[in-house]
């Protein structure tokens, strides 16, 4: 929860002005594009990951058309943080500092928010639930590192169309079997893992849930050579298996 405000981005070159928003249910970003909006996931343990699928109001800065609406490359190199007192640090996956989060920051709404969905987030007892520890990963099952999950899964059972696939730069892409998905993804230790997913198209079909899967879990260990997702309380959420 310590994560959860309104912050200014210190040290971030391409940002030397921007607000990050930080809300249980999204992730804003007020700065030189307009507003970019993703989701964001960070866990007890000091992971974290987030990716942008939106954004409005963009001013035409120095790569903003070229991928509106997609992650900034200092955004995707944060891969876990740690505070120094107050104020978070945002760091890459080697642990250098990607960026520092200054409490205070008052985003603009703009014409498109009200300013209630700009104004510090509401901590809740449903935000808190939210936001606490995971259970640890069973005995039965081992973590799994980063270089064992690169590389495409599909469902222990279920249509063969569906699929996910980890690539090394963190991001992943996959289908539930009509749908296409993508997101960022992290793992840590002790099997500690954490997916984002954006907005999907809604085509009906007899498929398998895999972007709710990725995005539920905070745990994935290998039972042999089978992945197994499991959720906060360490209820399995699915099962992958490597592609043929």
């Amino acid at each position: 929860m310590a994560l959860l405000g309104n912050w200014t981005l210190a040290g971030v070159a391409e940002e030397p002005h921007g607000i990050l928003r930080l809300a249980p249910d999204r992730m804003q970003l007020f700065g030189r594009c307009g507003i970019l909006v993703g989701s964001w996931r960070a866990d007890t343990g000091g992971l974290f990951v987030a990716g942008m699928f939106g954004s409005s109001g963009a001013e035409g800065g120095r790569g903003c058309d070229d991928a509106p609406g997609q992650n900034p490359q200092w955004l995707q190199r944060v891969a876990s943080y740690r505070l120094e007192g107050d104020t978070p640090m945002l760091l890459d996956a080697d642990g250098a500092l990607v960026a520092r989060l200054l409490p205070g920051a008052t985003p603009t709404p703009g014409p498109y928010l009200a300013a209630s969905e700009v104004a510090p987030p509401e901590i809740t007892d449903e935000v808190r639930r939210q936001f606490a520890p995971a259970a640890a990963l069973p005995a039965t099952l081992a973590p799994v590192a980063g270089d064992r999950l690169v590389g495409k899964w599909v469902p222990v059972s279920g249509p063969r169309t569906a699929y996910v696939e980890f690539k090394a730069d963190g991001e992943w892409r996959g289908s539930d079997g009509c749908n296409g998905q993508a997101g960022r993804w992290v793992v840590g230790s002790g099997g500690a893992f954490l997916a984002t997913t954006g907005p999907s198209t809604q085509i009906g079909c007899d498929g398998v849930p895999v972007g709710a899967w990725l995005t539920s879990s905070w745990r994935a260990g290998l039972a042999g050579e089978t992945l197994v997702l499991l959720d906060a309380r360490s209820k399995e959420t699915g099962r992958l298996r490597r592609a043929d």
